[in-house]
This record gives structure tokens, sequence and C-alpha cells, in this order.
């Protein structure tokens, strides 16, 4: 059993694989749900608006951004970064460019004949026996 501190409150509990106890995860998740709420009712509403109106950190709204939990309208001027090239994009980690660069990559990986091994010569000593009725 894992038991570890919560990160927000500091109360141990039995990890399993989030920072955040319980309490915690159902609080950000009542916040993920204001956040989005106030999203949806005031699409032109920038991030430090929304943080400030919410009282949640600009860090998590990026966060959730990034997990495509999150999707701001274009005409809210928000944008976060492309983890790759850098680009300015609405949601998640890469911009269209990239998740299909590394798409091509992946597959044409996966496409390549794997290398022959050459036959060892066999021993006959790890070879099974049987003996004859």
């Amino acid at each position: 059993m894992d038991v570890r501190n919560c990160k927000k409150c500091g109360k141990l509990f039995n990890f399993n694989g989030d920072s955040l106890c319980p309490m915690c995860q159902k609080e950000m998740e009542d916040k993920f749900f204001e956040v989005r709420d106030y999203i949806y009712q005031n699409p032109s509403a920038n991030m430090s608006m929304v943080a400030e109106e919410n009282d949640v950190p600009i860090q998590q709204i990026k966060k959730w951004v990034r997990q495509e939990r999150l999707i701001f309208s274009k005409d809210a001027g928000i944008s976060i970064d492309c983890e790759s090239c850098g680009r300015p994009i609405l949601t998640g980690r890469y911009c269209k460019e990239c998740k299909g660069k590394m798409t091509n990559k992946f597959t044409s990986m996966y496409q390549q004949n794997p290398v022959e091994q050459k036959d060892e010569k066999k021993s006959s000593k790890g070879k099974m026996r049987f003996l004859g009725n």
C-alpha cells in the first residue's frame, strides 16, 4: 500500500495515481465544472478573468486546457503554445501539424521490417531426448 500526503491539504491518503486526496480531488472537480460553466456563459472572457472570477490558479486552467477538458472560443483570444513548435493552439498539447508528424513517425516505425537474426548453429546439448520403449 502506497500512502502519501496530499499536495493541497497535507492529509495522508492511499495513493491512487493523483497527488490529491479524494476530498481535494472532489473539490477540484467541482471547481472544474464551475470554470467550464463560466466559460460557456462568458465565451469572450480571457484566462485571467476566468481565474479571478472562479478563484482558480491560471496554471490549473492551463492544465485543464492541455488535458483537452477545456476549450476556449476563438473570440476569447486565449491560446496556449504547442509543446513542439510553439504555435498558438486552443486546446491540447500539440498543434494539428505536429500531431500529424508524430503520427507519421510512429506509423513508419511500425511498418519497418524487423531486423532478422542469423541462425546460429544449434548445439545438441539443449535437445530433449526420449527413451525408447
